[in-house]
């Protein structure tokens, strides 16, 4: 075999090397095409699959559990498909170490964020009735609860991304203290403002636009919350006061605008006419549902009956005040409410009276004035 033989052998095959590295690059693409259509549709396929296992609780499963988090199914889905197609992408070394590593971070976000998104659902349907049958604030434990849930997701979720990507967590951890260390010693006085912005970002007693009321008697509209202080506007001078947010955290923060409360407008309408004796034994039962939930404003549970028109069936209007802070713990209240509904149906069936709600509920905010 002479050198030019030898020659066009080699020229064949680079040529072939060529034409492989070309036909998995047209794979990934025609794999990328099938992971963003197939990925969108991924919450369709979730729903096959529990109609292929459960068809007749399907619905019930879907509508509880997959529909209130179609967008996170669909991304993680799409990311999922898309980093497997990656594998199609190997000959190309430097692309694919580098597109590599960004998906995978983009599914752990993706993963994690949608466990948590689960979790919220699991404490929503499960979590609240638990916590009222130990005669415990929802608030005080379940949204601690799944905050501290979701750090341990977060920190999962870190963990699995450094162990694909072969860093050691534990020395980047201590070297990062070592560091942290030397900045807290050469800045204690501005390292002390920042965590105070670290501890309102994460606690939030206030935001941006609400209005507090400080121990110090200063009142007013929050302006900002910067890195080193929190700029309070006075209502009566106009003024702009500067307060050091290492001074905020060690403070009694009366929130004004978070005192706010939901009024409740909840529909009975029932098959029969009722006299005196069984009205009176609705507003008991109502009553004493009502006021034994946490979080309902005592003594606001008002009645008011009417009959329809054209009809002799009886409506019963309900109107009573959810109290929270927050909208997370205004929406614990609202399936509070619905267990109630639940046990006031209950209660009355026992009696002999059968009535229906008005689905939705009304729900009105009725912010406390300042």
């Amino acid at each position: 075999m002479d050198f030019s033989q030898v020659a066009d052998i080699f020229q064949a095959t680079i040529l072939w090397l060529h034409r492989r590295e070309l036909l998995n690059a047209l794979i990934f693409l025609g794999f990328l095409a099938i992971a963003m259509i197939v990925g969108r549709y991924t919450p369709t396929v979730v729903r096959i699959v529990i109609n292929a296992i459960a068809p007749q609780t399907q619905n019930r499963f879907y509508a509880r559990w997959i529909e209130p988090i179609r967008p996170e199914i669909r991304i993680t889905g799409t990311l999922l498909l898309i980093t497997i197609a990656l594998s199609w992408l190997t000959p190309y070394t430097a692309l694919y170490n580098f597109l590599r590593p960004c998906m995978i971070l983009s599914l752990t976000i993706s993963t994690a964020w949608l466990t948590s998104r689960l979790l919220h659902l699991f404490l929503q349907v499960y979590g609240i009735a638990f916590v009222q049958k130990l005669g415990l604030d929802p608030d005080e434990l379940i949204l601690p609860f799944e905050s501290v849930l979701n750090v341990v997701i977060g920190m999962t979720a870190a963990i699995a991304f450094a162990q694909t990507q072969n860093i050691n967590l534990i020395g980047l951890v201590a070297s990062l203290g070592v560091a942290a260390t030397a900045v807290g010693l050469a800045a204690q006085t501005a390292l002390s403002q920042l965590i105070g912005t670290i501890v309102l970002y994460l606690d939030r007693p206030y935001i941006k636009g609400e209005y507090i009321r400080l121990t110090n008697g200063l009142f007013g509209r929050v302006e900002s919350i910067g890195i080193r202080s929190t700029k309070i506007r006075t209502p009566a001078k106009n003024t702009l006061v500067i307060v050091p947010n290492s001074l905020m955290i060690n403070m009694e923060i009366e929130n004004i605008t978070r005192g706010k409360k939901v009024m409740v407008l909840l529909y009975l309408d029932f098959f029969q006419s009722l006299n005196a004796q069984q009205m009176a034994l609705v507003e008991q039962v109502v009553n004493q549902s009502t006021d034994s939930l946490m979080g309902i404003d005592p003594g606001s549970t008002r009645i008011q009956f009417m009959t329809l028109e054209d009809q002799e069936n009886r409506r019963a209007r309900v109107t009573f005040f959810i109290l929270g802070s927050s909208d997370n713990s205004i929406e614990l209240r609202k399936r509070l409410l619905e267990l109630a509904n639940a046990t006031i149906a209950q209660r009355m069936t026992t009696y002999g009276l059968e009535f229906t709600t008005q689905d939705p509920t009304v729900y009105v905010d009725s912010p406390v004035p300042l």
